[in-house]
């Protein structure tokens, strides 16, 4: 049963692998065997780097900032350059921007829908281009409740993750019979930097600690197993899902 889950030989490629959901999932990649390449706009930051190389695994740090479109499309080509494939992607990072929608920036807007769905989509079809050749891969995006639910004061933020969700159906349709799997994991309430704002504020915290029936906060560690379930051979027979990873949420 633990040859399902095993990623010796495989290369995978994170985004926001330096904090948070992004960091374990490129750690718990490595921790199943997998060589990852760290797609990170600040190259100099190398914890994640570091972790990863003590346990044994390869790691490269590929420059890549969401905001900058070239080093987006280019990201891909260079890790197949650096590692001979690609095996696996994980889309982790995005950003967040909170105001009434009356009164919402357009410049917020254009900047959330850019880097949460537009650079998911440039590097889901990069991958896709090089999985397609070798007829297998693992696509993981990182959906959010808010794919299923409207949320308030955050508009972009909805719509970019409902995006998402619906991106992930459409290539999993496009992908399954190329031995490709795309599917999304779907993180609750989780203790990042993200959702410091509510987790601050005490009567907005305590609502959302009522609602969730494990009757915490989620971590980041949370998530290693659901990563490595969709990115392993455990899933093979799974696509086009979103994966809900939020103590319980949803079922309320």
């Amino acid at each position: 049963m633990k040859n399902l889950f095993d990623l010796t030989g495989k290369t995978a490629a994170v985004t926001g692998c330096t904090r948070g959901i992004g960091k374990a999932a490129a750690i718990s990649l490595a921790e199943a065997g997998a060589d990852v390449a760290l797609l990170q706009r600040n190259i100099n930051q190398s914890d994640t780097k570091l972790e990863i190389e003590a346990l044994g695994r390869k790691a490269t740090i590929i420059p890549c900032d969401l905001n900058d479109k070239k080093q987006v499309k280019d990201a891909v080509p260079a890790v197949v350059n650096e590692f001979g494939k690609i095996d696996i992607l994980v889309n982790s990072a995005g950003i967040q921007r909170r105001s009434p929608s009356a009164e919402f920036p357009e410049d917020d807007w254009d900047e959330v829908l850019d880097i949460n769905l537009k650079t998911v989509w440039l590097l889901c079809q990069q991958a896709g281009i090089h999985m397609l050749e070798n007829k297998n891969g693992k696509i993981i995006n990182l959906a959010s409740l808010l794919s299923f639910q409207g949320g308030v004061t955050v508009p972009a933020y909805a719509a970019s993750k409902g995006g998402v969700a619906q991106l992930t159906k459409a290539l999993a349709n496009e992908w399954a019979s190329h031995n490709i799997n795309v599917n999304a994991i779907v993180p609750g309430y989780i203790a990042t930097e993200m959702n410091t704002a509510l987790i601050n504020d005490s009567t907005r915290n305590q609502q959302i600690l009522d609602r969730i029936p494990a009757g915490r906060w989620g971590e980041p560690e949370d998530f290693k197993g659901s990563v490595v379930y969709l990115a392993s051979a455990a899933s093979n027979y799974v696509h086009g899902h979103l994966l809900s990873v939020d103590g319980g949420w949803m079922g309320r």
